[in-house]
């Protein structure tokens, strides 16, 4: 599993798409919602209890996030060394949704 989320996050480097996958936007969120809530960043087990997933998940979405500067991580011998660069994805990298109004189709109830 490990395997292939890296071999994702290669794709995604490869193609210039630097788009956050919904786990690692999901890690984020939770580190920066602990720092503001509990003024402190939560440990590698707060985070696979958060998330629900194991620890070698945790470390390659966190290992990504450093890769594209969200965060920073120099001393990874503990989480409480990451230093949060950008709390929420960038503008330029959200996905784009299409906002136009969906079309009305009322012939069922103006016909029939």
């Amino acid at each position: 599993m490990l395997l292939i989320k890296e071999q994702m996050f290669a794709y995604n480097e490869t193609r210039g798409d630097n788009m956050l996958t919904d786990y690692q936007r999901k890690i984020l969120r939770i580190l920066y919602n602990y720092t503001s809530g509990r003024r402190r960043l939560p440990t590698i087990h707060e985070l696979t209890v958060k998330t629900g997933k194991h620890k070698p998940d945790v470390l390659a979405a966190l290992n990504s996030l450093v890769a594209a500067n969200y965060i920073a991580w120099d001393d990874k011998s503990d989480a409480s060394n990451i230093v949060i660069l950008e709390g929420w994805e960038r503008e330029t990298e959200r996905p784009k949704v299409d906002n136009k109004p969906a079309q009305v189709n009322d012939d069922y109830w103006t016909k029939y």
